[in-house]
């Protein structure tokens, strides 16, 4: 009887260990998960990596007085092998948030993760407005940029300088057809018209008979509803076929500092695209930019400066409220305005989607650049309300009705 009382008694201090343990980890883990060696690793990756550690590093190495650790891993581009790591993270590695998340449908499915988890995801990488529409969910916040945006810049913009006829060339998951949608959406409210369009798998290497297709149409635009590599491959070939030189033009939909640079300006020259971040942008940027580069011997792309003030922001927000619980972080992020290098006149609205200032540019010209990295012009500054504005309203139930 006795035995039984003293394993009934260490079985319940065991317990409740456990549970403080829970609430109150000895170490503040955030996980960079992100494509590390594909197609997408340019634009996040390493650099996300890297991001999230200088945060950390520059607000100090803890808050609340415990060390705030950075871990990382490849999900390869799979939604099940993202899933599986984020449930580890979060049940036995003492992670509590997660950050980049390149490739929405891995985005998708770690959401479901951190939803019943109670955990807080700051999705920096992924593009999809699903993420913030009929996927939303309480404790997850998409920070930099996503197609909505994307499509209300660039699509836009295209749209009034006369591109009224379009063909999309479209990476076959999650982002890219939520980009072809927001963007035909776009392209359809300014009077445009969409006259076809191609599924292709992601990370494709050729991409002739696609290109053949979009030629074939004789449609004014292309638009690629692709990123990273994909994105690089399909105007790189673009360019072999004459397809620009024979009248048609082509619009980037997702286009990174990191994609432009590898394209070249003699290839990239004209291309107009959107972004939520530019090194070169004002002094701010190019202050925390520089940091980034004599760590990478890379500028940062928007993905990855994302990170950096995703990172600042959560810390800051663990700081005031004192406390890690994921819903308790996330309504004090609501309750802040988000201003710093990265994003400006920015705010968490309850669908989960931080609104704030896009930016229209077009690539530079070679004879106009003054280095490697001098690559755009601003063509305009998009207000976070007119970027984000859903041409067919919200599914989100926070937001819905």
């Amino acid at each position: 009887m006795i035995r039984v009382a003293v394993a009934a008694f260490s079985a319940a201090i065991w317990l409740l260990t456990g549970a403080a343990y829970a609430q109150a980890p000895d170490t503040i883990k955030i996980g960079v998960l992100a494509d590390m060696s594909s197609l997408y690793a340019d634009l996040g990756g390493p650099g996300s990596v890297t991001a999230a550690q200088m945060a950390v590093e520059d607000f100090g190495g803890s808050v609340l007085g415990k060390k705030v650790e950075v871990v990382s891993a490849d999900h390869q581009n799979k939604p099940d092998i993202g899933a599986s790591i984020a449930r580890q993270w979060f049940d036995t590695d003492g992670v509590q948030m997660i950050t980049d998340l390149t490739t929405s449908s891995v985005a998708l499915a770690v959401q479901e993760v951190a939803r019943e988890k109670n955990k807080v995801l700051m999705i920096t990488g992924a593009a999809s407005s699903d993420l913030t529409g009929k996927n939303c969910a309480p404790t997850s916040i998409h920070y930099a940029y996503d197609t909505t945006a994307l499509a209300n810049g660039t699509g836009a913009a295209v749209v009034k300088a006369g591109g009224t006829t379009w063909f999309f060339i479209t990476a076959d998951y999650a982002f890219g057809h939520a980009l072809q949608k927001d963007t035909a959406s776009v392209v359809e409210a300014n009077g445009g018209k969409v006259v076809g369009s191609v599924n292709v798998p992601l990370n494709t290497a050729d991409f002739s008979s696609y290109l053949l297709q979009a030629q074939a149409s004789k449609a004014q635009i292309i638009g690629l509803a692709n990123a990273g590599g994909d994105t690089i491959n399909s105007i790189k070939q673009a360019a072999e076929f004459g397809i620009v030189k024979g009248g048609q033009k082509l619009a980037g939909l997702l286009l990174f500092v990191s994609d432009v640079h590898s394209l070249g300006l003699q290839t990239a020259q004209g291309l107009e695209l959107t972004e939520s971040f530019y090194w070169d942008q004002d002094d701010q940027t190019r202050a925390w930019s520089k940091k980034f580069f004599d760590k990478t011997g890379k500028e940062p792309t928007m993905t990855q400066a994302g990170v950096y003030s995703a990172v600042t922001q959560y810390l800051n927000a663990i700081k005031a409220s004192n406390s890690i619980d994921g819903p308790t972080v996330v309504k004090y992020l609501q309750s802040k305005p988000i201003n710093d290098f990265m994003i400006r006149n920015g705010h968490l609205q309850p669908d989960g989607s931080v609104v704030h200032d896009m930016y229209l540019y077009q690539v530079k010209t070679p004879a106009e650049s003054k280095g490697q990295w001098d690559l755009y012009n601003l063509v305009a500054t998009i207000p976070g309300a007119e970027a984000f504005k859903r041409p067919h309203g919200n599914e989100c139930p926070a937001v819905k009705g």
